[in-house]
């Protein structure tokens, strides 16, 4: 399993990234101060460092001059959103530059892009007895060969990539198809509709009033 290291000194937002991560089928660390970070960092092995500026004791440009001999790659995540800290965040080795307040979604796409670049990214998935190959686009449920089509599967992909988040039919529409979401249009729902009877779904996809959808693992 990915193992991220969680560096942010207000707990809440520690939580939430935590929550959200986790939900996605990451293991995760939290720190609340440069120290305790670095700590870990020399005790434990990390896939990726979500990395907040402004800590206690050990600030976090501080911190990224002792993790980058250890090639453990960095995504800073911080209200300091000048353009001479981004600059110098990114020309420190991080590689990529988050500001606060951030989106889930967003975080979730930034951390797997910068895992994918590293290789790090499991190419199997399992969410209850499906099991998801990411490399050969097959989907198993026991012996089983579930057939997709490409819509099909970048839409069960989007769920997969953002569970426990309820996506707006636009979004889904947007990131699947492409484009602007025409309205009182029904290519959304009757998508889910058959992504939730090939994969044994029914409960797991979930309706969103007012919404859209969402899938819980």
């Amino acid at each position: 399993m990915i193992r991220v290291l969680i560096v942010e000194d207000e707990k809440p937002i520690s939580d939430l990234m935590k929550l959200s991560l986790s939900k996605a089928g990451y293991s995760c660390v939290c720190a609340y101060d440069g120290a305790e970070a670095a700590n870990l960092l020399e005790e434990e092995q990390f896939d990726l460092v979500l990395l907040d500026v402004m800590l206690p004791a050990v600030s976090g440009f501080e911190l990224m001059e002792y993790i980058q001999p250890m090639g453990t790659p960095v995504i800073f995540i911080t209200a300091k959103n000048s353009l001479d800290d981004r600059v110098k965040g990114l020309r420190m080795g991080a590689e990529d530059y988050i500001v606060k307040p951030f989106e889930v979604m967003e975080l979730l796409a930034r951390v797997e892009v910068v895992l994918r670049r590293y290789k790090k990214t499991e190419d199997v998935l399992r969410i209850g007895d499906l099991e998801i190959d990411l490399r050969s686009f097959h989907v198993q449920r026991g012996n089983e060969t579930i057939l997709l089509t490409k819509k099909e599967w970048d839409l069960m992909l989007l769920f997969v990539q953002n569970p426990g988040a309820a996506l707006y039919r636009e979004t889904i529409y947007e990131r699947v198809w492409g484009g602007e979401y025409p309205i009182g249009s029904r290519v959304v729902d009757l998508h889910i509709q058959r992504l939730r009877k090939k994969l044994g779904w029914e409960e797991r996809l979930q309706t969103v009033n007012r919404v859209g959808y969402r899938l819980e693992i």
